[in-house]
């Protein structure tokens, strides 16, 4: 297609308001409801510019890029209105549309106003395709975005040009992760640390995540281990002209249960306090209150035993301290005052689940309790200060049982791990690795180099892993312990060998890798040769329901005599036997 004919396609279009909006569900995981939708924009079906790459490629290459926005946002507005959406309107907007001559600042709230959209609904999402070099222009021209009430997003963090700037420069209120760190998330360790390390930026700058993209049930899975809340993909459900209005999310299974030690339910923590419909007027929740001075929060209910708010005693009484307040609110419905930001967590959920969840929300106080729910209706309410002291628990538990050197966890918590796989008949790959020729090289390059090869070890361990599956501790010295609960556990040990042989060879002199072998002294103090280092793994193949006549301490033997048979093959071997 020629460019003549794509302006001319253009031309149409906007002169038309030919254009198909499709909405897509940004959903809350903890409150299982739809957060609200991204509204994307399709040309004419029958079209050339019927693809959103090729339409705004074009207005943009024709200084129409402004234009055409508006024109989006006019059939937008028309049809969420229509369609009677509840939730937040989240708006893409291209910032070097906002530094166009032709842009008129004030265009997008008036379009709002005519379909009677607050803009409070709004969230205005920047999505940068092109360097955008004037951030103090785009700066004001959000400033003034605020002003009129909009919310601000960040899209693609971390795909852009100057995104990370753009963040720390305009503070949004919500960044949405790149589908690219999405994609094989529970495969990647790195991915896993960059969607870490955003977590804690945001929750320093007061940003909410929003991850995109989401295709694969183990990623949505390890994506909510993590702490992050808010989720859109097609997993979830695709961009639609009718979008649903509820979601059905995969069910939630926990598969850590049989090699983490946090996977206690919330019933340690749940006080069963009573909640209070929402049309209760507000009159007698304040005398609730009155009667218990311990008490610091009530739940608010629909119809359905529901959770669709939260009363904390301090906003209470703030809201009721302004003059004749009492007076004009005391019969009025609960509703009228209650907090819609609330977190209700389902009761199966694991303990570290809340606490990233309570981290990760920035106006979360600690003195204000959460919602403690079950198949989505009320059960009771939870306190922050309890989960903090569980937590602190659970980590002085875990750093009293490290191995020192690699923080890893050691022999208590491994046997631990072998009890709870046992006990929930669960199939995993049970691994006894070890180090070939370590004690010689320990010897000949001194302790410190030795170190430095175990921290590799543990290292390519680590990224090895599942984290929503998988577990890898440290016995002692060179011997290593992995469960696998992942089905490809036999490419994750491929994919180990690999990963050491590879990372081993910055630790040998020029003279032993050229030579392929070093020369030490062996137990009786005679000199021999020894080849580069490897790695043996011994591997116990445990079928579901398999382990039940084994205990602890024979599937950790089962491993041990498998690695004696992998080491007994020179240079990488691996060797799996089936439990009995």
């Amino acid at each position: 297609m020629t460019v003549t004919e794509q302006l001319s396609a253009l031309d149409q279009i906007l002169a038309h308001g030919d254009l198909t909006s499709l909405f897509q569900p940004i959903v809350c995981l903890s409150e299982r409801r739809v957060l609200g939708y991204e509204a994307l924009t399709r040309g004419p079906s029958n079209s050339p510019l019927h693809s959103p790459v090729t339409l705004f490629a074009t207005a943009r290459h024709s200084g129409r890029l402004s234009e055409l926005e508006i024109a989006c946002r006019r059939r937008i507005c028309a049809r969420f209105q229509e369609l009677g959406l509840d939730g937040r309107l989240f708006i893409n907007v291209s910032p070097e549309s906002l530094l166009e001559p032709a842009h008129q600042p004030g265009r997008t709230l008036q379009v709002l106003q005519a379909f009677g959209i607050s803009p409070d609904r709004v969230v205005i999402e920047l999505t940068e395709h092109a360097p955008t070099e004037d951030v103090a222009l785009l700066q004001n021209a959000l400033h003034h975005y605020r002003a009129m009430g909009f919310s601000i997003a960040l899209d693609d963090l971390g795909a852009g040009y100057s995104s990370l700037r753009l963040w720390s420069e305009l503070r949004p209120d919500y960044v949405k992760i790149d589908r690219h760190f999405i994609d094989g998330i529970h495969r990647d360790a790195v991915k896993r640390e960059f969607v870490g390390s955003i977590l804690q930026i945001a929750k320093a700058s007061r940003a909410q995540v929003i991850a995109e993209g989401i295709e694969q049930e183990e990623e949505l899975q390890v994506l909510a281990e993590m702490g992050v809340d808010l989720v859109q993909g097609y997993l979830i459900a695709r961009p639609e002209a009718n979008p649903p209005r509820d979601v059905q999310l995969p069910a939630r299974d926990n598969p850590r249960a049989f090699v983490a030690d946090d996977s206690r339910d919330l019933d340690a923590l749940l006080n069963p306090q009573d909640a209070v419909d929402q049309n209760t007027p507000i009159a007698d929740v304040l005398d609730a209150f009155q009667a218990q001075a311990n008490l610091n929060s009530l739940a608010v209910l629909d119809e359905h035993d529901q959770p669709v708010g939260i009363v904390h005693r301090h906003s209470l009484s703030e809201a009721l301290l302004k003059p004749f307040a009492t007076d004009l609110f005391a019969r009025k419905p609960i509703s009228r005052l209650m907090s819609r930001d609330f977190l209700a967590v389902e009761r199966r959920q694991s303990l570290q689940q809340v606490s990233r969840l309570l981290t990760s929300r920035a106006r979360q106080r600690i003195e204000e309790d959460f919602i403690i729910v079950q198949d989505g209706r009320y059960r009771g309410l939870g306190r922050v200060i309890d989960v903090l002291k569980l937590i602190t628990e659970l980590k002085i538990q875990q750093a009293r049982y490290a191995n020192p050197l690699t923080l890893l966890p050691g022999n208590v918590p491994i046997q631990q791990c072998l009890g709870r796989l046992l006990q929930h008949g669960r199939a995993a790959a049970i691994c006894y690795v070890d180090i070939d020729s370590f004690k010689p090289f320990n010897d000949l390059y001194g302790y410190a180099k030795g170190d430095e090869v175990l921290l590799c070890l543990a290292q390519c361990l680590s990224q090895r892993v599942d984290p929503a599956r998988d577990f890898v501790g440290h016995i002692g010295g060179d011997d290593f312990m992995l469960v696998l609960g992942s089905t490809d556990w036999r490419a994750r040990l491929n994919g180990l060998l690999e990963d050491f042989q590879g990372q081993c060879r910055r630790f040998y002199c020029r003279e032993h890798l050229d030579a392929g072998c070093f020369i030490a002294h062996d137990r009786l103090g005679q000199r021999r040769e020894y080849p580069l280092l490897s790695l043996s793994v011994g591997v116990v193949n445990l079928a579901a329901d398999a382990g039940a006549h084994l205990d602890a301490s024979r599937l950790a033997a089962l491993a041990s005599d498998a690695k004696r048979h992998a080491k007994a093959i020179p240079g990488y071997s691996l060797h799996v036997i089936d439990a009995p």
